[in-house]
């Protein structure tokens, strides 16, 4: 067994988007002093680190990941006394906080690109990608992950700037030392302020070549990442974790390898790519193909073992509700939630639970593309009309997989505005606070919200989750996802109904306890060796066996 494994590797890590959390002032947009709030929730739910979206100076074109200021908070948050006060008490209930670090981009607000725009011979112009014009258009067809060209015309200069993101998000060029310098100092900043980590939005981008049409993956990409962490995380006590959409299993052995000296880990998307139809974008909808989720899980858990670590997640800002995606959020909605729960926690990795996933809550579906909030909904439903979808079609994609779905304030009780403001809300409530809501969860022992403390308890006190083995069972139907853990002679059994549907299942192990359930009446009495089980819907179930 491992001496000196990081705290992350036995961490759960809760994500808080803001502006959604809870407001403390009644402007309606969640606030720093709203979190501090919530942080004895936080403690109690038993979480070891809170993933906070951004909170620096941002015109907001972008939710904050359009940073104008990384070194000043948006007044909308609070003030940078009052980020200190949150690094502070959470530390003090054993809470650190990953801060959320946007390096691809800037705002174009930023004070560097605001002098970049000047001249060609400004000293901040070559901290961005620009580009000469070729016969009076744009370098080549690069096109933006928000709709549309990826480079827009600087008329004061006659070149084009490159934006991935929206227009209002310039990249900035990872090729010039000095703005990596610039960078590694700001990062410093943060870490003299008490932060236990950072999370790195879309950070496989920073390598980009775009004049080659290369963005994920670029040349120089670990290069940088390498530099980085002998500037700044090298000999520290942080957790990274980068966003990288791109990133294959070997791939991730780069970004997480113990002895690459580059980050702890890596979110990668294969898992969620899966109800889209092949080589089309989110919004075309496919069914979840539960072989295929199988195949990934597997494929992940083996390939990374010992060479990698894992991030474990169903959600987070950008993704739809995980019980409105996979589970089921009428009938079900409280079994299901528990299944996927358990069947991702008892994975090797590190798990997320993003704000409100631990009570289940929903996606919020919309009439009207006026009732979204979402920079990058509202520019492809312009688009797709543009290209001949129908309303409802449009529609049908953005309450499936829409950003907003994830962004609805937190509903705390049944009270107005679900107790999460006393104002009007900056995004509506989801109409179901009455019933879903977290004052109700903790006053029922049997809710979702207890199944998740278990689980955090669970991974904290048992090494076999940090550092056990995974194997399938593959000898199942497929609606039940089974598989062990082990470690030396501590053998779990895995298993979960992943259906509306009663499922038989094979039991062939000898059953010693029961670790955890989402149907409150399973009892040891029923697990008999080479006994057939019916699954009831969505059931799920952890099992000591005999190794």
């Amino acid at each position: 067994m491992e001496k000196t494994q990081p705290w992350w590797k036995t961490a759960v890590v809760y994500q808080i988007y803001p502006r959604s959390f809870q407001d403390s002032n009644g402007d309606g947009i969640g606030d720093i002093p709203g979190i501090i709030s919530r942080l004895d929730y936080l403690q109690f739910l038993g979480i070891q680190a809170i993933w906070l979206c951004p909170v620096y100076q941002s015109p907001n074109t972008d939710n904050g990941y359009d940073i104008s200021n990384y070194e000043a908070i948006l007044s909308d948050f609070g003030t940078m006394k009052d980020m200190e006060k949150l690094i502070r008490l959470a530390k003090q209930k054993g809470i650190r906080i990953i801060m959320d670090l946007v390096l691809n981009h800037t705002s174009d607000q930023h004070h560097w690109f605001v002098e970049a725009q000047k001249s060609k011979e400004n000293p901040y112009r070559d901290y961005y990608v620009w580009a000469d014009p070729i016969n009076n258009h744009a370098p080549n067809q690069l096109g933006s992950i928000f709709g549309g060209r990826a480079w827009k015309y600087d008329r004061i200069t006659n070149q084009y700037y490159l934006h991935l993101f929206s227009e209002q998000q310039p990249d900035l060029n990872w090729e010039n030392q000095k703005m990596r310098t610039k960078i590694y100092q700001m990062i410093n900043f943060w870490i003299q302020k008490g932060v236990g980590g950072f999370r790195l939005d879309v950070i496989d981008l920073i390598g980009k070549k775009p004049l080659k049409m290369i963005t994920g993956n670029g040349p120089k990409l670990h290069n940088y990442l390498k530099e980085m962490n002998r500037s700044v995380f090298a000999e520290k006590d942080l957790m990274t974790v980068g966003e990288a959409g791109s990133a294959t299993v070997e791939d991730a052995k780069k970004y997480s390898g113990p002895d690459r000296n580059e980050l702890s880990m890596v979110f990668q998307f294969e898992h969620l790519a899966i109800d889209q139809q092949l080589g089309k974008e989110k919004w075309d909808l496919a069914p979840l193909n539960l072989e295929k989720l199988k195949q990934v899980f597997v494929k992940w858990q083996v390939e990374l073992a010992g060479s990698g670590w894992n991030s474990l997640f169903w959600n987070n800002h950008d993704q739809p509700r995980i019980v409105s995606r996979w589970g089921n959020d009428k009938q079900y909605r409280v079994v299901s939630a528990k299944m996927l729960a358990i069947l991702l926690h008892m994975m090797q990795g590190t798990p997320y639970i993003y704000q409100g996933e631990e009570i289940g809550m929903t996606n919020r579906p919309i009439t009207d593309i006026s009732e979204a909030d979402d920079i990058e909904t509202i520019n492809m439903y312009q688009q797709r009309l543009n290209e001949g979808y129908s309303k409802q079609a449009i529609l049908a994609s953005i309450n499936a997989k829409g950003r907003d779905n994830a962004r609805t304030p937190i509903q705390w009780n049944d009270e107005l505005n679900a107790g999460f403001t006393t104002g009007k809300p900056w995004l509506a409530v989801n109409q179901n606070y009455q019933v879903i809501n977290i004052a109700a969860e903790l006053a029922n022992e049997n809710s979702i919200f207890y199944t998740y403390q278990k689980l955090i308890k669970l991974r904290k006190s048992n090494p076999i989750l940090s550092q056990g083995n995974f194997k399938l069972l593959e000898d199942t139907k497929t609606e039940v996802f089974a598989y062990y853990r082990q470690l030396e002679n501590a053998k779990w059994l895995v298993v979960c109904n992943f259906s509306d549907q009663i499922n038989e299942f094979n039991l062939t192990d000898d059953v010693e306890k029961v670790i955890i359930s989402d149907y409150s009446d399973l009892s040891l009495a029923e697990m008999g060796k080479n006994i057939s089980l019916q699954l009831r819907p969505y059931e799920a179930f952890v099992v000591a066996v005999k190794a």
